[in-house]
């Protein structure tokens, strides 16, 4: 691996050498595995893996910073949108967020629900990995009155009875197991991870089967035209599963889903023939997912094209598709930034540098996308500035 990336603890390199040892007794005992079970195991594994261990995920302390770390403007922007959805709704209406990261944004969002008297009856949080559940819940406990701590709970999986409200997912997609596929000869192959003789990870390909082959091929219909050979690449073949999974009993609301991605005719350009697979890594990215397993971040970009499929398959519509900058603007940055701004030019200076890395397109301004998808709905009562910079066409 390249030296410029910061070398681990000894306690760091023997947490990942543990999970190492299950990788390679796994696949000794089974053979190659899926390139997305590697990246399941690297990044959920029981104990061992990025997103169920102890160690700062997020943060300037951790591996990298998102969006509701930067600051309260873009979980105040993201309630400004959705907050008419369950004032629509009324007392049953509940939010679920997906993945809590370090509790940030339900922090921030739900000062700003009380705030705007549109608290739900309950706010959800669906988080797999206790150690982050452990760290939502202090930071809650610890920053938020009790009357507000009431209404969160946390899930083990997606609710099964019927609800209403609102589902919000912030870079949560990016972070599903990716298949990895590659064209062989105009032939469909997967990518695996092995050992070599000396029982070391390395990635191989192997003929897919008509699940991956089929969605490659859907892929390429879509595109009107074929992959070239050696073209290598990544696609969710799980995605509409997944959708129906976690908001199949979402029989009336809106689905928020912000994270980095491209349409698909972007995603799958002729010249991004490595695809879009990271590994970051301390404020650091690096294209070497097979490097200290259970310490990186594994994460691919969205087909955004593939989650509007997704969610169609579930039964929703595109309510709107639009550059995160443009979805902030829409939900009202200009307002949430004044109401925000402090008295102290410190004060001023952050909140200056939390508008510049959520709004300019070198930051995150136009590497992330915003999709809403509406289900149940009599009318769609998103504020009107959002729903006229739709940009849904281009899906």
């Amino acid at each position: 691996m390249p030296s410029r990336l910061p070398e681990p603890s000894a306690d760091e390199r023997a947490h990942s050498d543990r999970l190492l040892q299950l990788l390679r007794e796994q696949i000794a005992s089974h053979g190659p595995m899926p390139f997305s079970q590697y990246m399941e195991r690297c990044l959920y594994a029981p104990g061992l893996g990025y997103y169920s261990a102890g160690r700062t995920k997020f943060g300037a302390a951790g591996d990298f910073v998102t969006a509701p770390e930067l600051g309260e403007l873009f979980a105040r922007c993201v309630v400004s949108a959705l907050q008419p959805v369950l004032a629509m709704l009324g007392e049953e209406a509940d939010f679920l967020e997906l993945g809590g990261g370090s509790g940030a944004f339900a922090e921030a969002a739900l000062k700003a629900l009380a705030a705007s008297d549109t608290l739900p009856r309950r706010y959800l949080i669906l988080e797999p990995s206790a150690d982050l559940r452990e760290r939502q819940c202090e930071r809650l406990q610890a920053n938020l009155p009790a009357e507000l701590n009431a209404r969160v709970a946390w899930l083990d999986r997606p609710p099964e009875q019927e609800w209403r409200g609102v589902l919000f997912a912030n870079e949560v997609i990016d972070a599903l197991p990716a298949t990895r596929f590659v064209m062989r000869e105009g032939e469909v192959f997967e990518e695996y991870v092995a050992l070599d003789g000396e029982g070391r990870l390395l990635r191989v390909d192997r003929p897919a089967d008509a699940l991956v082959a089929g969605a490659v091929r859907h892929v390429e219909r879509d595109l009107g035209a074929e992959f070239v050979d050696g073209y290598r690449s990544e696609l969710l073949p799980q995605l509409p599963y997944w959708i129906q999974a976690v908001a199949g009993s979402l029989v009336a609301g809106v689905m928020l889903f912000v994270d980095y991605g491209y349409v698909r005719r972007e995603y799958y350009l002729p010249e991004r023939d490595e695809g879009t697979l990271m590994a970051h890594y301390r404020h650091h990215a690096h294209n070497d997912p097979l490097y200290l397993p259970g310490l990186n971040d594994l994460t691919a970009s969205v087909d955004f094209t593939a989650l509007a499929e997704a969610g169609n398959s579930a039964g929703f519509g595109v309510a709107a598709y639009m550059p995160q900058a443009q979805f902030l603007i829409g939900a009202g940055l200009q307002q949430v930034f004044e109401q925000l701004q402090p008295a102290d030019e410190r004060g001023r200076l952050q909140l200056a540098q939390q508008v510049k890395k959520l709004m300019l397109p070198e930051q995150m301004g136009e590497r992330f996308q915003a999709m809403l998808l509406a289900r149940g709905l009599e009318a769609l009562p998103l504020p009107a500035e959002l729903l006229a910079a739709d940009q849904g066409g281009r899906l």
